[in-house]
């Protein structure tokens, strides 16, 4: 196994991956190994630019990829430290683990994170309240 480096790579399908990477090469047919691999894109807004970031996988338990060569149109390492750090940050803030997703007999479990705030009964109650305060002034 080769040194660890980040790397951005553009796949034959058109996306383009940045990861940490190590490449395999005891075999005949040498392998990429990616560790937490991101999408990144730049958005431009009429004053600033940023950067949104998902993961290349949305589900999988794993963090760890292979990708054969043949499947690689291009690979560039990056040495940029900010954008080490912005990739360190993401990957230390996401939550990889998707056991929160369901409890112990399956069943999605409903949280603030989804937007679940209060039941229909609750949240109708305060619009209505808030619609009669501001209908009295």
């Amino acid at each position: 196994m080769g040194e660890e480096f980040y790397a951005v790579i553009k796949l034959v399908s058109g996306e383009e991956i940045f990861s940490l990477v190590c490449i395999d090469e005891n075999n005949e047919d040498p392998i990429i190994i990616l560790q937490n691999p991101v999408i990144m894109k730049i958005i431009h807004n009429h004053q600033r630019s940023f950067m949104k970031i998902k993961p290349w996988m949305e589900l999988p338990e794993d963090d760890m990829f292979i990708i054969k060569l043949d499947k690689i149109i291009t690979m560039t390492e990056v040495k940029s430290k900010s954008l080490i750090n912005v990739y360190k940050t993401y990957i230390n803030s996401y939550d990889l683990d998707t056991s929160f997703l369901e409890d112990e007999n399956g069943k999605v479990k409903i949280s603030d994170k989804m937007g679940f705030i209060s039941t229909v009964d609750e949240a109708r109650k305060k619009l209505e309240n808030l619609f009669k305060d501001n209908k009295e002034s």
